[in-house]
């Protein structure tokens, strides 16, 4: 399995360099550890994580998961998901803001149980898997990209406020921004930032990877013994599949915004004849209207004319009625008279029913205009609204413009990069090759193939550690176990096997009886019993015995070789209690510090 990548150390406590010396076991080399630099804050050191049992051991399954739950609400629209206490995200996307970034930040809360970078890498792994649709391979190249470059600049509020928006910084909080190098400093600490590219569920491109490669992460990568070249590779290959997509992307782009200039063209020339057509039509409306309302005036003056003689024509026959009565020996000619007056009045009427109807149709003529006037206002109003139309098209195409040519500089950029990158990648492999004749020559000294077999204790306060392998002839160390967690004073050898106490209670840690391999320096094998933090682990008759806890209350056991527990005493001990064993019986303490006496088989 490869080694996790260097971190540089921003605060962290000298190393202890105690090493207990336990027997004389032929060793396989492995990588040196410089005790000197390990001692110095600028040393460059692996993620330091919790190596040691466990309560509970989820799968691979079940550890992706965590993240691809969060991804999932995202790409759903959430802008926020999960529980403080446990993993949560923040999707931070706002207003363009020069070249600053948008960003996700992946927070861990108080009670989550990761403690090893392989597994959060996982779980991030999971995240972008579910909210931007990366393949399994592109998600975990990611993944690791991200720890490690919020690992290099945990700490450095400055830059993230200089390279993210404002909302990004408004939901930092300064001191747990990116990711600690050690796994205990992660619950409750860690707000990890992963930059955004397009942000869009599908794109390669969605998270922006020339922020990932800034120049301190490849640093680090290179600081790694293989130079970190699968992974540099992998980035190189990411980026050169994003400069495709977006090459693509361009000439769609392109395209597209060809063909809607086409239509609108056009859109444009349509709209300007119809505009026409209506403006001609508005003119013989205006016309029609206009001499409407001339016929319509004219048959008004008719019909009051016709009102006029109408009016005349009965007075004339009231005048005539009245000279018939005064003069009744006139009545032949009076008779004559009224017949004239009677013609006179039919002529009058009909003349006003003539008008009255040409009245009539002037309005007729004059309510068609104005409907048609109407009508055309109407189709100048959607006219109008089809050059708006063609307006917010072609900003909308200016728009795209800038976005293809924005798509076409990315492009060029990733493009540069991965070239830029692959001669780097080129040059250090060809420094791996020239150096690799002296490390194999190292690896085969008689040295490292007679080592004795030591621990280091990690820390001044207890007696944690790890196993290690030391040149007898120059003191220096040629294999390092990755357990981290074992208690230095635990351990006991038995043949060729190895056996001692280790782990902590935190998270998903525990403190169990473990066998260790005495060739790889790793665990085999756990036990299933919870082991008191203060107890010492005795040998004896082919048995192993240690001071168990069971609901807070301390009892010594006895295991097998296989670390099964073969029989619990039934008294409870002092939590520091010590074994002496005589003959068949062992002498213990109990829990008030008084001697106590036990079969040694039975315990009891």
């Amino acid at each position: 399995m490869k080694k996790p990548f260097c971190m540089m150390i921003r605060k962290q406590g000298k190393l202890g360099a105690a090493v207990l010396f336990l027997a004389l076991v032929p060793g396989i080399f492995a990588q040196t550890v410089n005790r000197e630099e390990l001692e110095q804050n600028q040393a460059s050191v692996n993620f330091i994580n919790y190596e040691g049992p466990h309560s509970r051991i989820d799968t691979v399954a079940q550890i992706r998961n965590i993240g691809y739950e969060q991804g999932r609400a995202v790409k759903n629209g959430a802008a926020r998901t999960g529980t403080e206490n446990r993993y949560f995200v923040i999707h931070c996307v706002g207003d363009p803001d020069g070249d600053k970034f948008d960003a996700d930040i992946f927070g861990l809360g108080v009670d989550v149980g990761v403690d090893h970078i392989r597994n959060l890498r996982l779980i991030i792994q999971g995240y972008l898997e579910g909210a931007y649709d990366y393949n399994a391979s592109d998600a975990a190249l990611l993944a690791r990209y991200v720890t490690i470059y919020n690992a290099v600049f945990r700490g450095d509020w400055n830059f993230f406020g200089v390279r993210y928006k404002d909302i990004v910084i408004r939901n930092l909080v300064q001191g747990k921004e990116g990711l600690s190098i050690r796994w205990d400093e992660w619950p409750g600490q860690t707000l990890m930032v992963i930059p955004l590219g397009t942000g869009i569920p599908g794109s390669i491109s969605a998270i922006d990877t020339s922020g990932l490669t800034d120049p301190g992460v490849i640093t680090e990568l290179r600081n790694d013994e293989d130079r970190g070249i699968e992974d540099r590779q992998g980035m190189v290959d990411l980026k050169e599949r994003e400069a495709d997509e977006a090459n693509q992307s361009a000439t769609l782009q392109r395209e597209a915004i060809a063909e809607e200039e086409k239509n609108i063209e056009q859109d444009r020339e349509a709209s300007t004849l119809a505009q026409q057509r209506i403006e001609q039509e508005q003119r013989q409306a205006q016309q029609q209207r206009q001499e409407a309302q001339r016929q319509r005036e004219e048959a008004q003056r008719r019909q009051q004319e016709a009102r006029q003689q109408q009016e005349q024509a009965r007075r004339d026959e009231e005048a005539r009625r009245i000279s018939q009565e005064e003069a009744r020996r006139r009545q032949q000619e009076a008779q004559q008279q009224q017949e004239a007056a009677g013609a006179e009045q039919e002529a009058a009427q009909r003349q006003q029913q003539e008008a009255a109807a040409a009245e009539q149709e002037a309005g007729r003529q004059q309510d068609d205009a104005v409907q048609k006037e109407q009508e055309l206002a109407r189709q100048q109003q959607e006219t109008r609204q089809q050059q708006e139309e063609i307006a917010r098209r072609e900003q909308a195409v200016d728009e795209a413009r800038q976005e293809a040519d924005a798509t076409q500089q990315r492009a060029d950029q990733k493009t540069q990069e991965a070239q830029q990158e692959r001669e780097q990648i080129a040059q250090d492999q060809q420094e791996l090759i020239d150096n690799s004749t002296g490390t194999i020559a190292a690896a085969a000294s008689p040295a490292a193939r007679n080592a004795l077999l030591g621990a280091g204790i990690l820390q001044s306060t207890n007696s944690l550690g790890r196993l290690v392998r030391v040149d007898p002839s120059s003191g220096s160390t040629v294999q390092t176990s990755r357990m981290n967690t074992l208690n230095t004073r635990t351990v006991i050898l038995s043949g060729s096997r190895i056996f001692a106490i280790a782990g902590i209670n935190q998270g998903n840690g525990a403190i169990r009886l473990v066998e260790i391999s005495s060739d790889t320096l790793e665990m085999i094998r756990q036990g299933d019993d919870d082991i008191s933090q203060n107890s010492l682990l005795w040998a004896n008759g082919g048995s192993l015995y240690a001071i168990t806890t069971v609901n807070g209350k301390n009892y010594l056991a006895r295991f097998d070789n296989n670390l099964t527990r073969q029989a619990q005493s039934a008294v409870e001990l002092h939590p520091y209690a010590s074994c002496l064993f005589q003959g068949d019986r062992v002498l213990t303490q109990g829990a008030n510090g008084s001697p106590v006496l036990l079969n040694g088989q039975t315990l009891k």
